[in-house]
């Protein structure tokens, strides 16, 4: 059986790409690197691949609000060639930066089928400040989120400066209504964390990563590709002396999930 291909988009302040790669061949896949500038030329095109990554950085130096430029860049030269992607039923996750991008790009969480279409947001910390922390998220049994299937309680790796989920109280009751929230903060006894540090940075309703209602597309603020290896966790020392260290890094799940569904 042939592999799961997935790409990987470079270029222009992303800086995720060798975690994020790393994280699909771990589960399986075949993974590309394409600067987004050999997308829109047309040097790959998105039809060779089954699931597409939009990762983590600062991409064009966060001007103009983080994801929105490099979100412009898609929509204007790639829009066709993504609407067919996810008419085709494939899959895509937003990390960081990736989901401030397809979130301004509006392919989630996409209400009633209304891809391209901004809808939310990633605002900025209420804090006031870059965040550069370790996170605990609870996912959503009901949520039709293909990434986060058979997930409970998660613990991740975050940094961000503007991942403070908004959206107008009409979509956010529909997203709310359509369980389209994914993974929410949490804290430390998976309660719904509410206020800083265990919410980072202010987000409504807890929330930290959301879908489209398809599933498909996922986004999510804090970082699945840096917790591959138990040895990423900053208590990887205490967890080992309690013989609780675990084979491999919460992040994992999320990119098997997204495999195993396409193989």
């Amino acid at each position: 059986m042939s592999k799961v291909k997935a790409l990987v988009i470079t270029g222009f302040g992303l800086n995720c790409e060798k975690e994020t790669t790393a994280a699909f061949e771990y589960v399986g896949a075949e993974v590309s690197m394409v600067h987004l500038n050999d997308l829109i030329a047309g040097k790959r095109s998105l039809k060779e691949f089954q699931i597409l990554a939009f990762i983590g950085g600062f991409s064009f130096g966060d001007h103009l609000g983080a994801g929105t430029v490099f979100a412009n860049r898609v929509h204007f030269r790639l829009h066709d060639e993504l609407k067919e992607f996810i008419a085709d039923g494939k899959l895509i996750i937003g990390i960081c930066n990736g989901f401030q991008t397809i979130s301004r790009l509006g392919i989630v969480p996409a209400l009633n089928g209304n891809y391209f279409v901004q809808q939310a947001a990633l605002a900025h910390n209420d804090s006031g400040v870059f965040r550069d922390d370790w996170c605990v998220l609870r996912a959503n049994p009901a949520s039709p989120c293909v990434f986060t299937k058979g997930i409970d309680l998660i613990r991740l790796p975050l940094r961000h400066g503007e991942g403070k989920f908004v959206a107008d109280d009409a979509t956010l009751k529909q997203i709310e209504a359509k369980n389209l929230v994914a993974f929410r903060y949490a804290n430390a006894d998976g309660s719904l964390a509410t206020e800083f540090p265990a919410n980072p940075n202010g987000s409504l309703n807890s929330i930290a990563g959301i879908c489209d209602e398809t599933g498909r597309v996922f986004g999510l603020m804090p970082h699945p590709e840096a917790f591959l290896s138990p040895y990423n966790s900053p208590t990887w020392t205490a967890d080992q002396l309690k013989g609780d260290l675990p084979k491999e890094g919460d992040g994992v799940a999320i990119f098997r999930n997204a495999v195993e569904y396409l193989a």
